[in-house]
Order: structure tokens, then C-alpha cells, then sequence
């Protein structure tokens, strides 16, 4: 009597999440009751480390990933692989966004896997795709989300925060301050994102007149042109007649509207200085790099300590920038909509009343 017996063979690479995460986060495998024994689990957890290890190359520039053909593996799951290997800890990139990525960064790691509990390993990793992503698209003309998204093949919301981290490495804004600590990373990838529309080169397709212009990257930059002019808006503040009839023209259009309304009267003058100053000094990189302190500085500590809700914040930072177009003798109107329309947004996200 003869038996038959059926067999399968196929070349399809297995991909195991959870062994995948756990390479991801730097251990070395940790092994869990599952009926099967120790030696059997650790076998399959270092044959999938090995083809872990193997693959790393090519998820360093994804789009080898998709044409090579040593790996068979499904679409859905090199997508899975990309996205994962990208993905980032919120408390380690809260730690080094807005420094450069260099060697001097990558020295306090050591520092950084301790204060976040991270593994120094997946600090690395993640570090790495930091400074790989920034290397890649820097010099880039066109859309950085979209060079991103085409270079590295992440989803949409990973490419917008790489983005945002891209723009603040090369900008080096400041975020490690002690009164910034309360803004989380989304906080500062929205107000990227909104600089990024408004206040680069970019945002207003202005592509350099000069054919050998070395300005590629339109997206990263800031628009130098328009920082240098913003220097126009002191007038609001300098000039005493309008000075006044700003504010007057605020206060009667927000007269029994804002809870705080003899608070908003009584620091008006004080708070379009600050807004109107954070924008004249912005032609000086330390000022650049200081944005976020002075905004905090300048408008949301006052706003805190009077005890402004977020709704009457909103309302003044929309009364005190539409009121300008009724200034008559103001004659800078699409560059004060240029700065404030990007500024309201930042503000609003700053402040958690």
C-alpha cells in the first residue's frame, strides 16, 4: 500500500510583526510562552533577524526594495517594512528636532536612550533616517513632501513629519528650551507645515531669476526676500496714529465678545510690539532660530497669565489681523497677510489655555 503526500514549495519571504518590532526596537529577541519550545522560538526568531539584517540595505533607499528579486515579498508587506523602519518615537525626536544632524548630535544618543528609555540601537536607527532623508532631499527643487514620498516611499502623514523635521534641522529652530517643553512634536510639524506653505520660496513658486542660482531647495529655505521685508510692518508699532487706531478698531469690533476684554484693552500696545517685533528681527538667523521662544515669550505667557480661553484668542488674533486692512496709511497689506496668516495658526496651536 503506497501513501500520497502533497507538498508546497514556495520562495515567499515570511515577515513576523512582532519579531519585526522587536528588531526595530533594538533587542536582541525576546522569547514568549507560545507551546513551542525555547530552542525552536529562538531559531525562528534569529532566522527572521538574519533576513531583517539582509534587508536593511535596501530599506535605506526603498524603491530597491520594490525592483530587487532575491526577497519575494508582497507589496503590502514591503509598504509594511518601509513605513515601520521609518517610523519614529515622539519622545526621541522631541530631543533632537531642530539640531543638526551631525556627528556632534549623534554623540548625545548615548544621553538620549537613557532619558527616553529607548534603545540606543533604535536611537541610531532612527537618527540615521533623520539625517538620510535630510541628505537626500535638502538640495531638492519642488515639493518636500512629494521628494520625499518618491525617494522613500512613505505614507502621506510620515512624509509631511519628515517634512517638518527636514525643515527644522535646516533651519535649526530652537525647541529644547525649558518653556517649550510643553509643545509636542505634532505641535511644531503643524507650524512647519504652515511655514512651509507661506514662508519659503516655494509657497510662492518663485523660482530664482539667475539660471546658475545654487537656491534648489525651494521648500527648506526660508524666503529671504520676504524676511528682509517684514522689517516693513514696524510702522504698525512705530507709528504712534496708527498704533491707535488699530487698537481702536479692535476694541470696538470685540467690545462684549471676549471674556477678557479689559485685559486684551489694557495689553494691546504690548502684544502687537511683540507680534510686530518677533517679525522685524526675523532677517537675523539667532532670531530665526529663536521663533518659537519669542512667540511664546512675547504672546502666549502674557495670554496665559491673564487667563485667556483658546476662543478669545481666536478672535482677537482674527480681529487684530483683518482690522489692518482698514489702516489707510498702512501699505504693506499682502505681506502682513503673507506673515500673520501663517502666525495666527502657529499661536493658536502654541496656546494651551
Amino acid at each position: 500500500m503506497t501513501s500520497e503526500l502533497d507538498i508546497f514549495v514556495g520562495n515567499t519571504t515570511l515577515i513576523d510583526e512582532d519579531v519585526y518590532r522587536l528588531w526595530l526596537d533594538g533587542y536582541s529577541g525576546i522569547l514568549e510562552q507560545t507551546g513551542a519550545t525555547a530552542g525552536v522560538l529562538q531559531s525562528d526568531t534569529m532566522d527572521h533577524y538574519r533576513t531583517f539584517h539582509m534587508l536593511e540595505r535596501l530599506l535605506h533607499a526603498p524603491p530597491k526594495l520594490l525592483h530587487q528579486l532575491i526577497f519575494q515579498i508582497p507589496p503590502s508587506r514591503q509598504a509594511l517594512l518601509i513605513e515601520r523602519y521609518y517610523a519614529f518615537d515622539e519622545a526621541f525626536v522631541r530631543e533632537v528636532l531642530g539640531k543638526k544632524l551631525s556627528k556632534g548630535t549623534k554623540k548625545d544618543l548615548d544621553d538620549i536612550s537613557t532619558k527616553t528609555g529607548i534603545t540606543l540601537k533604535s536611537c541610531r536607527r532612527q537618527f540615521d533616517n533623520f539625517k538620510r532623508v535630510f541628505k537626500v532631499v535638502e538640495e531638492m527643487r519642488g515639493s518636500l513632501v512629494d521628494n520625499i514620498q518618491q525617494h522613500f516611499l512613505l505614507s502621506d502623514r510620515l512624509a509631511r513629519d519628515y517634512a517638518a523635521i527636514v525643515f527644522f534641522a535646516n533651519n535649526r529652530f530652537e525647541t529644547g528650551k525649558k518653556k517649550l517643553q510643553y509643545l509636542s512634536f505634532g505641535d511644531f510639524a503643524f507650524c512647519a507645515e504652515l511655514m512651509i506653505q507661506n514662508w519659503t520660496l516655494g509657497a510662492v513658486g518663485e523660482a530664482p531669476t539667475d539660471p546658475d542660482s545654487q537656491v534648489d531647495d525651494m521648500d527648506v529655505d526660508l524666503d529671504k526676500e520676504f524676511l528682509q521685508d517684514l522689517k516693513e510692518l514696524k510702522v504698525l508699532v512705530a507709528d504712534k496714529d496708527l498704533l491707535d487706531l488699530h487698537k481702536s478698531l479692535v476694541c470696538t469690533t470685540l467690545r462684549g465678545k471676549l471674556g477678557v476684554f479689559s485685559e486684551m484693552e489694557a495689553n494691546f500696545k504690548n502684544l502687537s510690539r511683540g507680534l510686530v517685533n518677533v517679525a522685524a528681527k526675523l532677517t537675523h538667523n539667532k532670531d530665526v532660530r529663536d521663533l518659537f521662544v519669542d512667540l511664546v515669550e512675547k504672546f502666549v505667557e502674557p495670554c496665559r497669565s491673564d487667563h485667556w480661553p483658546l476662543n478669545d484668542v481666536r478672535l482677537f488674533l482674527n480681529q487684530y489681523s483683518a482690522s489692518v486692512h482698514s489702516l489707510d496709511g498702512f501699505r504693506h497689506q499682502a505681506l502682513w497677510d503673507r506673515y500673520m496668516g501663517t502666525l495666527c495658526g502657529c499661536l493658536l496651536r502654541l496656546y494651551h489655555d
